[in-house]
């Protein structure tokens, strides 16, 4: 059901409930506000913080339900642990008859599912309702439509779809720049859209769903669109494609063209935004959170931009591949298929190795060459990939299988082309690379 926002009194912060608890319980609580937010309290001021803490909401609330989920689950794989290790000593004890190793077997089987069903119940914890990111949007709309003399009616739809914490902060940047350049440049005054036929009121829809492992947001707005061919055109203007590289553009890939850093279609830029501009800002900020933004727009009914994010970063399905005796990870979300790789399927266009694969002339870029290291062998498998509007082969010397691996930052250190690390089932560091930086470092 959609809620509409117009010009009413701004939705309240929280429910009086919530404002009424006892000051006390919040300190004793380990899910409450943190000591520095209770008056009265002797923490640390803000400022003796890190930097990297700073502006930055380290804490999360949790519904008990879930707790007593996870602390059941601790209870169950306590009791599996104590079952293998009784089954380990009969063991060495000698005693390998049919029926211990049968109990073993069994016993891997459930402590194998209970910690599949703690991992799932963990990540919930880290979940939130995205309705606490699109309740800060209302006022923003109303605020900006009244400065600019525009009437515009805020629809929230999915406010109950649930989302990774760290990914709600990371998305409010992204989100406030698309509903800045749909009240500003998308919908059009009351006197443009009476003139067009339209009522007076301009409609802006933000809505989120899940859809299988990914959350889509979607802002629409009933405004007078983008026209391909004047994208086109401006990209020719400015210079950023040649005319026969426009005339070989389809309707979406010229909607993509405004996400070019500093395009912008609009004549005059407002104090506000153009739309267009910074929109190459939104879809890194995306990118970075393993995201896809799509763009529909008909000229005189609108424009809509779709957001595809995992539910979580902390949990990556990945495919691994082998270079040398090394293992590396890739995206699962990024491969296509895998190939084989010989002498013969290789061609070279203006030096450089492609491979034709159902008609399309791919490029083959080697892997170790990308990280700089050493191959004595050629590689035999490439991994079909796609990044973006881009294709490619990425060859290899072999591929161990796929898997859903926990990613851990590298702080300290980090090098180019990598995203982070993580460990393989036989104790082995893993690799993820970051395959767009490592494509960025090879066009520079």
């Amino acid at each position: 059901m959609y809620q509409a926002i117009t010009g009413a009194a701004p939705v309240p912060e929280a429910p009086a409930a919530e404002q009424e608890i006892d000051e006390e319980k919040l300190k004793s609580s380990a899910f409450g506000r943190r000591s520095a937010d209770i008056p009265g309290s002797k923490a640390p001021p803000p400022a003796a913080r890190r930097d990297s803490d700073a502006g930055k909401d380290n804490t999360i609330r949790v519904d008990t339900d879930r707790l007593d989920q996870v602390l059941t689950l601790s209870g169950e794989i306590g009791l599996t642990k104590n079952r293998l290790n009784q089954l380990r000593s009969n063991i060495l004890q000698g005693q390998q008859d049919a029926s211990t190793l049968r109990a073993l077997d069994e016993s891997v089987s459930q402590l194998d599912m209970l910690v599949v069903s703690l991992q799932n119940a963990v990540m919930k914890t880290r979940m939130q309702p995205i309705g606490r990111l699109f309740n800060k949007y209302p006022r923003l709309a109303r605020d900006l439509a009244r400065q600019l003399g525009k009437d515009v009616e805020l629809m929230l739809d999915g406010e109950e779809t649930e989302i990774d914490k760290t990914m709600i902060e990371d998305l409010n940047d992204p989100l406030v720049h698309l509903i800045r350049n749909a009240v500003d440049h998308g919908v059009e005054s009351p006197e443009q859209r009476e003139a067009a036929g339209k009522p007076a009121r301009s409609v802006i829809h933000l809505g989120a769903r899940q859809e299988g492992d990914h959350v889509i947001l979607s802002i629409t707005d009933d405004g007078k669109g983008m026209r391909p061919d004047a994208i086109r055109n401006k990209a020719i203007e400015k210079g950023i494609i040649t005319k026969e590289a426009a005339s070989n553009l389809s309707d979406e890939q010229s909607l993509e063209l405004i996400m070019l850093p500093g395009f912008s279609t609009s004549e005059q830029v407002s104090s506000v935004s153009g739309r267009g501009v910074g929109m190459d800002v939104v879809k890194t900020n995306i990118q970075k959170l393993n995201g896809t933004i799509g763009i529909i727009s008909v000229p005189g009914k609108g424009s809509e931009f779709t957001i595809s994010l995992p539910l979580t970063l902390a949990i990556l399905p990945v495919l691994l591949l082998r270079l040398g005796s090394q293992t590396f990870a890739v995206p699962l979300s990024m491969v296509r298929e895998i190939l084989s790789i010989t002498p013969e399927e290789l061609q070279q266009i203006s030096g450089k190795a492609t491979m034709v694969v159902r008609g399309e002339v791919l490029p083959v870029l080697s892997l170790s060459a990308l990280i700089s290291w050493e191959q004595p062998q050629p590689p035999t498998v490439g991994v079909l990939m796609q990044l973006g509007a881009n294709s490619f082969i990425l060859a290899v010397d072999g591929f161990v299988g796929h898997d859903d691996v926990v990613i851990k930052s590298l702080d300290t250190f980090r090098p180019k082309g990598v995203a982070g690390a993580t460990m393989s089932s036989e104790g082995d560091i893993v690799l993820i690379l970051d395959v767009k930086e490592l494509l960025s470092e090879l066009r520079a």
